[in-house]
């Protein structure tokens, strides 16, 4: 079992550092009372060439949208990494822990939680405390809540949290 993903969001230096150590350029930081949004592309990865995501610090949530490469389109409307987010006193490094649980959100459909196994071995490992896992089980359950409530529809439910996420 792998440890938690953690990366690193420089705002002041517009990078994103991901759990291996890279260092990729970010097009665009926005920083609001609720989160950060980025923009960035994604050298090297086949199915995607772009990514747009937010950090919800108070929601436990990274909301994600994906720019997919021909033939490897998803019918997902938005992916949400289940994370724990650290934020400096100046709000310019952004700092995330994965707990390894995801939701996939399929607007006015359904949202389904995936990686159930690797939560649950990642916590039999010791790799993730008992309050660490509580939290992002939580966070989880949640989230798939006010999803069901508002019709599977982020922008909805976020907007009911008085957060309005825009994309590019």
């Amino acid at each position: 079992m792998h440890p938690p993903k953690r990366e690193i969001f420089d705002v002041a230096a517009r990078t994103n550092t991901d759990n291996k150590g890279i260092v990729r350029a970010v097009d665009r930081y926005a920083r609001t009372p609720w989160g950060l949004y980025l923009a960035r592309p994604t050298p090297g990865r086949a199915q995607f060439n772009y990514l747009q995501s937010w950090l919800l610090p108070t929601l436990g949530l990274r909301a994600t949208v994906y720019d997919w490469n021909p033939g490897h389109q998803r019918a997902q409307d938005f992916y949400l990494d289940v994370v724990d987010i650290a934020v400096d006193d100046d709000g310019q490094l952004w700092r995330t822990e994965d707990h390894y649980l995801d939701l996939v959100v399929y607007r006015g459909q359904r949202t389904d939680v995936l990686d159930v196994d690797e939560f649950l071995a990642a916590h039999r490992d010791g790799l993730l405390s008992a309050e660490v896992a509580e939290r992002a089980l939580g966070s989880a359950l949640a989230a798939v809540a006010g999803l069901a409530a508002h019709d599977h529809d982020l922008s909805r439910w976020l907007a009911g949290n008085e957060m309005r996420l825009w994309w590019r």
